[in-house]
């Protein structure tokens, strides 16, 4: 047993700590928070317990913590009847988040701490679970401001991936002192033990390029979608993997405008679609791909895990000179018009070297590594947290004398001294 689990028995005075992972938003994020949670339930003291809105994810997240060896948690699935039925009707994943959790709300403030990987949740607070811990995971570790949300602010503890997110969050005020960690990044852990590493789109041993649109408006589907297909269906030197944000797909209207869009494209053997499907989410893609291709996503940092040549679409003609949100641009070259696509991704990579260490230092600079896997670092930290919140604040011994001589002058008669006191 560990010091801090130790501390934290200690701490539970005979009731185990009490804390929910809830995940509120698309499938996505389990990845992000299910290794800590497992590791978390291993430890004495602490009851974990998983939630979700959504029986689907509850599923897949107990199919993740098989994988990882395991783990006595408790899952619920937390979608009330009705909430199941406007799914069903918009084709979303999950209900809306703000509807989810003012039903919610009273049965979470039963927890000594929830954790996290978005930020709508801490309206919990005002809703009236104010009781709980609230720990802010990281779903995601790019440069995007949307991951520097002010919200994150009003969280009690805050976990990171690594020294580009503390020191960007430290100067924007995100972040209290001596309430959050670096601890790496939980979700190479989960990825790596859900996905199949031999599972292969093609056989035929071209290079397989990786298009990666993201949801936001600073995506680039709109403006470079069609023009990709085209340009890759009409050479034969590139596979094409076509795995956008799962964000962009979820809902009936998203998957209609896609299916709109992919029909033409839909027989060609060298072009590969995924529409939302686990693959998008475990790495699977960023694996095994040789190039990749996107615009904002934070997803080009897990393709840099292995570095390989980048290449970033520009659809807003953005002047990304000095602005922290476009950093990862300059691990590849950045394309304007869409006629330039191949062209640009044969330059990507037969110039690799260009890049190669701006690549390697981004992505030391982004994710902590170590000896001790980043799952139980963050396990490491709820538990510290929640148990020193816990723990009874030690009076000094001068403190406990005045206290106990003014319980024994107010609960005696007057002008008569107790019978015994008790030795301090």
């Amino acid at each position: 047993m560990t010091e801090i689990d130790q501390d934290a028995k200690a701490a539970a005075n005979g009731r185990p700590f009490r804390v929910c992972f809830f995940f509120n938003a698309q499938r996505h994020q389990l990845l992000h928070g299910i290794s800590t949670a497992v590791e978390l339930a291993r430890r004495p003291g602490f009851e974990v317990h998983v939630w979700s809105p959504s029986e689907a994810h509850i599923a897949y997240a107990q199919k993740a913590a098989e994988r990882l060896g395991g783990a006595p948690i408790a899952w619920s699935s937390v979608g009330l009847a009705a909430l199941r039925l406007l799914c069903r009707l918009t084709g979303a994943s999950v209900p809306p988040k703000v509807l989810s959790l003012g039903l919610l709300a009273r049965r979470l403030n039963s927890f000594d701490a929830i954790a996290v990987p978005e930020r709508t949740s801490i309206l919990l607070k005002r809703l009236g679970a104010d009781a709980p811990l609230y720990v802010h995971l990281d779903h995601g570790a790019g440069d995007r401001a949307a991951g520097f949300d002010p919200r994150i602010r009003n969280f009690d503890v805050a976990l990171m991936a690594g020294d580009k997110h503390l020191k960007r969050m430290a100067r924007e005020g995100l972040i209290h002192a001596g309430r959050h960690a670096v601890v790496g990044y939980p979700k190479f852990e989960a990825a790596d033990a859900v996905r199949d590493p031999d599972w292969r789109p093609f056989t035929d041993g071209r290079p397989t390029v990786l298009y990666n649109p993201h949801f936001s408006e600073l995506g680039s589907w709109d403006a470079f979608g069609e023009p990709l297909l085209r340009a890759f269906a009409a050479q034969d030197r590139y596979n094409l993997i076509v795995a956008p944000h799962v964000r962009m797909l979820d809902g009936k209207a998203g998957r209609a405008r896609w299916r709109a869009a992919t029909a033409a494209y839909a027989d060609r053997t060298n072009i590969h679609f995924d529409a939302g499907g686990d693959r998008c989410i475990d790495m699977t893609y960023t694996t095994l791909a040789d190039v990749y291709v996107g615009d904002v996503s934070s997803q080009v940092y897990e393709f840099l895990r292995t570095p390989r040549p980048c290449v970033f679409l520009d659809a807003q003609g953005v002047d990304r000179r000095g602005d922290e949100n476009y950093a990862h641009w300059r691990f590849g070259p950045v394309v304007r018009a869409p006629g330039l696509l191949i062209e640009t991704i044969d330059h990507a990579v037969a110039g690799h070297w260009r890049y190669l260490e701006a690549q390697i230092r981004g992505f030391d600079d982004t994710f902590a590594t170590g000896q001790t896997p980043a799952s139980a670092r963050a396990a490491d930290a709820i538990a510290d947290h929640v148990a020193r919140r816990r723990a009874p604040a030690a009076k000094p011994a001068a403190a406990r004398g005045l206290a106990r001589a003014a319980a024994f002058a107010f609960a005696s008669p007057r002008g008569t001294a107790p019978a015994r006191a008790e030795r301090p």
